[in-house]
C-alpha cells in the first residue's frame, strides 16, 4: 500500500501562544520588568511576586513544565489524528523566552511557510488574545509568513465536556452534601473595566460557557467571579473573588463553595496561588468549606479541543 514518506507531507506549523512563566527565581526580575513594559519593579513588588513563587513551588517551577507538556501533548495528537499533514508545534509566549516573536522566526528559519497561531486561552478579548494576535500577525507579515489564528474555542463541545466532568468531580468531594447546597464559582483572569466600552465579547464568552457548564451538569446555585486583576490604578472587571467569597458567607449564609477557574487551563501562578493559598486563606477565615476543580493541563479532551480548532484553521480556503 502506497504511503506518502515524512519529507513528501504537507508541513503546518502551529505557533501556541500564552502568558509564559519564568523558569526560575532569578528570572522573576525580567519576567515583572516585561510585564511592566521595560520599567523595573520595585524591591517591594518584585518581593511580593517572589514569595509568591516560593510559595507555590518552593523555588522549584513546575509551571513552565505544564506549558511545554500541553505543547508538546497538542503536537502528538495532531499528528496521530491527521496522518497526511505533518505538524510542528513552536511556542510562542508574551513575557518570556522564546517570546511570540521568536516562535515565528523559527518556524520561517525552519523551512515553514504555513501556520496557524492558537492561545491557550478559551476565550477572545482585544487586550489579551488580540494583543498575542496582533504581534505574531506582525512578526509573520515581516517574514512572509502566512498564518491564521483560532480566535475562540469557549463553547468547544470536547472543552464543555472535560469542564463538566471537572465540576461533577468536584461536587462529589463534598460527601453528604446536595448538589444545590454547594456554591458554584466560575473564575476567569480579570481585565481592566474599559473593555466593557469595547464592547468586547471576554465577559460575553466566559458567561456563555459558565451557563453551559451549569446546564449539563444541573446546577442552579452558581455565579461568576473575577480573579488576579492587576495593580494598574484603573478600575479591573469584578467582583473579585475574595468579595464573591465574603457575599457567599455573610449574605448567602453559604457553608460549601467550589471555584472552577474556567479562564484558565493549567496549572499556573493565579491557580496555585491565588486560588490555592490566598482565597483558600480567605475561605478558611470565613469558615468556608473551598474546593477547586481540576486544571484541563495535557487532558486528552483539552488536546481534542485544540486539535480541532487549529485543524479548521488549515481546511479554510
Amino acid at each position: 500500500m502506497y504511503s506518502m514518506s515524512a519529507a513528501q507531507l504537507k508541513r503546518i506549523g502551529i505557533l501556541v501562544m500564552s502568558y509564559g512563566t519564568p523558569e526560575s527565581l532569578d528570572q522573576v526580575e525580567a519576567y515583572y520588568t516585561h510585564i511592566r513594559r521595560g520599567n523595573p519593579p520595585t524591591p517591594e513588588q518584585l518581593k511580593d511576586l517572589t514569595d509568591r513563587y516560593e510559595a507555590i513551588v518552593g523555588g522549584f517551577f513546575p509551571l513552565r513544565e505544564n506549558t511545554d507538556n500541553q505543547v508538546q501533548a497538542l503536537e502528538a495528537r495532531l499528528n496521530e489524528k491527521y496522518p497526511d499533514t505533518t505538524f510542528v508545534c513552536y511556542q510562542g509566549l508574551k513575557h518570556a523566552s522564546p517570546f511570540i516573536e521568536d516562535g515565528v522566526e523559527r518556524m520561517v528559519r525552519d523551512g515553514i511557510t504555513e501556520a496557524v497561531g492558537v492561545v491557550l486561552a478559551p476565550h477572545y478579548s482585544v487586550m489579551s488574545v488580540g494583543g498575542y494576535i496582533k504581534r505574531a500577525q506582525e512578526k509573520a507579515d515581516s517574514l512572509g509568513l502566512s498564518i491564521r489564528f483560532v480566535k475562540s474555542y469557549h463553547l468547544h463541545p470536547a472543552l464543555i465536556e472535560a469542564l463538566v466532568q471537572r465540576v461533577e468531580e468536584g461536587l462529589g468531594r463534598f460527601e453528604g452534601v446536595a448538589k444545590d447546597d454547594v456554591k458554584v464559582i466560575f473564575t476567569a483572569h480579570s481585565l481592566p473595566e474599559k473593555i466593557l466600552e469595547m464592547k468586547d465579547p471576554y465577559p460575553d464568552q466566559l458567561l456563555e460557557t459558565s451557563k453551559a457548564i451549569a446546564e449539563r451538569c444541573g446546577i442552579t446555585h452558581w455565579q461568576f467571579g473575577w480573579q488576579s486583576a492587576g495593580q494598574t490604578g484603573v478600575p479591573w472587571l469584578g467582583p473579585d473573588i475574595l468579595d464573591v467569597l465574603y457575599t457567599v458567607k455573610k449574605e448567602e449564609q453559604a457553608g460549601h463553595v467550589l471555584i472552577c477557574p474556567i479562564g484558565f487551563v493549567s496549572d499556573h501562578l493565579e491557580v496555585l496561588y491565588d486560588l490555592d493559598i490566598e482565597a483558600q486563606k480567605t475561605a478558611r477565615e470565613l469558615g468556608l468549606r473551598l474546593e477547586r476543580t481540576r486544571s484541563l493541563n495535557t487532558d486528552p479532551l483539552y488536546m481534542e479541543t485544540l486539535s480541532d480548532v487549529v485543524y479548521a484553521q488549515t481546511e479554510r480556503n
